[in-house]
């Protein structure tokens, strides 16, 4: 793993900065998997990794970021990083997780290009879960191999969600879109946004749609949605969570984060019908 500087796009902060995860992920086997302890609230510093990696918790919720994006990992799904691209990892609700390496030959043509959250099946938890407790140089002819084939035929047939938060890349969006992250309840209609980037609003609309593949209405939803799943990992009370959010209350987030779970194939939060 190598250790970067810290990009200067990094918009959120935690209350424990890791300098490294203590992870032997050049083994001399297609496939590599270790448990990690990672405390509610830690991140690790901007690094990167020589061969593609894929995270998955035991529960609460992962936070990836990188330059171009943030990725949520929440309790039942994985995350695939590619190798070799920067970024830096957040825990909130967690303590427990696999870190699994893959060389490029192992996985194929289900190489990641970019970051991909996929779902967790029971075979996969398990086989992870088995891999690691193992040796680290396990016999490919043998039970380890076994597993290490399985893990990633699973990972092959795993479906995908898209909840990624992907960052504009233009000065004037790029920091409007950090001050929204700060403070999700920020609530100008777009007329005020356009204004404050500059801009007509059909030309605000249009960049931002052309710099992030979303509209900036969908973006903000995405972004409360997300920041309202970090709320609950940490324990904040729905309602509490609503507000915080943007919201007039919590039966407003409810409907928007039903819709966007359906539609996203996340299962459903139990906080949501309390």
């Amino acid at each position: 793993m190598r250790v970067q500087e810290k990009p200067p796009s990094s918009d959120q902060a935690g209350p424990q900065t890791v300098d490294r995860l203590w992870l032997s992920e050049e083994t001399p086997r297609p496939v590599t998997v270790l448990h990690q302890s990672f405390l509610n609230g830690a991140r690790t510093r901007w690094h990167s990794h020589r061969r593609i990696e894929l995270l998955h918790a035991s529960g609460g919720l992962l936070l990836l970021h990188t330059e171009i994006g943030t990725w949520t990992v929440p309790s039942g799904y994985a995350l695939l990083v590619p190798a070799d691209l920067p970024h830096e990892l957040a825990a909130y609700g967690c303590c427990e997780m696999r870190a699994a390496f893959f060389t490029d030959e192992a996985l194929g043509d289900a190489v990641p290009r970019s970051c991909r959250v996929i779902a967790v099946s029971e075979l996969l938890d398990v086989s992870l879960r088995a891999l690691a407790s193992g040796p680290l140089l396990y016999d490919l002819g043998s039970r380890g191999g076994h597993l290490a084939a399985l893990i990633v035929d699973e990972i092959r047939e795993a479906s995908e969600i898209q909840i990624a938060l992907p960052m504009p890349q233009t000065p004037p969006l790029r920091k409007l879109a950090r001050d929204m992250i700060q403070k999700p309840a920020l609530a100008h209609d777009l007329d005020g946004w356009a204004e404050q980037t500059g801009v007509s609003r059909s030309t605000f609309t249009r960049r931002f749609r052309g710099e992030t593949g979303l509209s900036f209405a969908e973006w903000r939803r995405r972004l409360r949605m997300l920041h309202t799943l970090t709320l609950q990992a940490n324990g904040v009370p729905l309602r509490q969570a609503a507000v915080t959010a943007g919201y007039r209350n919590a039966n407003a987030l409810r409907d928007m984060m039903r819709r966007t779970l359906t539609t996203t194939v996340l299962p459903p939060s139990p906080e949501l019908d309390r």
